[in-house]
């Protein structure tokens, strides 16, 4: 899936004017667990709050994607205050989907309710984006997105995301939009 592995994989930190997007720590692991255990979060990501155990699955999946494939997701924090804002990068989840996504890198983002509506999601993922052009060899990125997350559609329109087409996950609709990563 990347053009040319490296030989080590290292997280790369990245940074926005107000964001600093870095690695998960095992301290960090206390505030992933709240952020996806909040129904308000959870609404248009599967319906329901993760139990610690779920979510301590997923964050060892996250750092799985590094270690093994080289990209995965950021820890998301306000350069000023330190404060966490959430989460997002790219991911590779082999979706029981209808096409399949294939080589297309999926991307993905959630937020704290508390940093919702300050800009900070478009920033984390254009600074991904940014980071990820020439990482792939696919020449696209894609989101998965419930129909009903506005917030979400909004913000992939904003980074030049359009929809490919819908699609069932899970027994729920869903949309995939797609984004050239370069022509």
């Amino acid at each position: 899936m990347l053009r040319t592995p490296p030989a080590t994989w290292t997280i790369p930190t990245l940074e926005t004017p107000r964001l600093r997007l870095r690695a998960h720590t095992l301290a960090d692991f206390p505030t992933y667990c709240t952020l996806w255990a909040d129904a308000r979060v959870m609404q248009y990501i599967g319906g329901k709050p993760n139990t610690p155990e779920e979510s301590w699955s997923r964050f060892l999946r996250n750092a799985g994607h590094w270690s093994l494939l080289g990209f995965g997701s950021w820890y998301i924090e306000e350069k000023s205050t330190g404060d966490f804002v959430g989460e997002s990068g790219l991911f590779d989840y082999h979706r029981a989907i209808d096409p399949p996504l294939g080589d297309i890198p999926e991307i993905g983002w959630i937020l704290s309710p508390a940093k919702h509506g300050h800009g900070y999601a478009t920033e984390a993922v254009q600074a991904i984006l940014a980071w990820a052009t020439d990482l792939f060899i696919s020449p696209e990125v894609a989101c998965i997105i419930h129909p009903d997350n506005d917030a979400s559609l909004r913000l992939a329109a904003k980074c030049g995301f359009t929809l490919s087409h819908p699609i069932t996950y899970r027994e729920s609709p869903a949309l995939v939009l797609t984004r050239k990563l370069r022509d």
